[in-house]
């Protein structure tokens, strides 16, 4: 009876670590821009991108912020820098990760490839550290928060790591980001556009839409825009939403650098409730590595299609 008894047990054993779910954690670079309520929500773990101002190593979001790098233009014309993560610091970082929260993998978010060698850094790093999983956003800020939370979702559903994986890299197309510069200042100090453009831009009054291309993570101009910019983002808002016919209403994302007056914010989320209705609007602020390259009161919509 005693023997029956032990066979029974050591099966019920065998069938408890046969059924282990493997425990995978999720992190991204600063880039997301993803707000601590949503970052706890999630279980996100971030990793900053470091921003070289006045010979100072700075670190995004946590040492610095976007408002002291535009007054530091304003104040004495000193650029910033973006440098991108390396792979040593992947790899501490990851190690780090697994030693102390006990996961069995690590799927890692970076941003667009096309935009950073982050994503190549991070990659050479996963390959030495093992069980970590990189991925090409395509994209930049909350629209890399989009495809966060997808993955969040699927791992709460119960699927493994290479599914996760497989699956959020196949939404990669549906995600759709841009944003509305109210000046080219910083794009000319970054020299990302000319004098000539910058002062043409800024004598007619045009604001320009940058989009994001969710099949490499690049950018480009789309429609521009004439006016105040509070004017010109109501019809932005309504132009964009009004591209699309199958839009996820989960969530919608308004993100922006800084603003010189934050209602702003509520005519933005007023014109996009005259279009659809979100189960959720989330509003963040852009991380430091975005906002140096758009300047101040740049603010976009991001959301997804089904």
């Amino acid at each position: 009876m005693q023997f029956l008894f032990i066979i029974v047990i050591m099966k019920i054993q065998q069938k408890r670590e046969y059924t282990k779910v493997s425990k995978i954690l999720l992190s991204s670079d600063s880039t997301c821009d993803l707000t601590d309520e949503l970052k706890d929500r999630y279980q996100v773990h971030c990793y900053p991108y470091h921003i070289i101002l006045e010979g100072k190593d700075y670190l995004d979001n946590v040492t610095i912020h976007p408002e002291e790098i535009f007054q530091a233009y304003y104040d004495r014309k000193a650029l910033p820098q973006t440098t991108a993560i390396n792979t040593f610091e992947y790899r501490e970082y990851f190690e780090k990760l697994f030693k102390e929260t006990g996961c069995d993998y690590i799927i890692h978010f970076n941003l667009g490839g096309a935009l950073s060698s982050s994503y190549s850094n991070c990659v050479a790093a996963a390959k030495e550290v093992g069980n970590v999983y990189p991925i090409d956003s395509f994209n930049l800020s909350t629209g890399t928060g989009l495809l966060v939370i997808k993955a969040a979702e699927l791992i709460e559903k119960g699927y493994e790591v290479e599914d996760v994986v497989k699956e959020v890299e196949a939404m990669r197309g549906k995600v759709h980001a841009s944003f509305i510069l109210d000046t080219l200042k910083f794009m000319k100090a970054g020299g990302r556009c000319s004098a000539v453009t910058a002062f043409s831009a800024s004598i007619l009054k045009i604001k320009p839409m940058i989009l994001v291309n969710n099949a490499d993570g690049s950018m480009g101009v789309g429609k521009k825009y004439r006016g105040h910019l509070k004017k010109v983002l109501v019809k932005y808002v309504e132009d964009t939403l009004d591209s699309y016919e199958d839009i996820d209403t989960s969530r919608i994302f308004i993100t922006y650098s800084s603003l010189d007056d934050l209602e702003t914010v509520e005519l933005v989320r007023k014109a996009i409730a005259s279009k659809y209705t979100f189960d959720e609007i989330h509003v963040t602020t852009a991380s430091s590595t975005i906002s140096c390259h758009c300047g101040p009161n740049t603010l976009g919509i991001l959301f997804m299609t089904k």
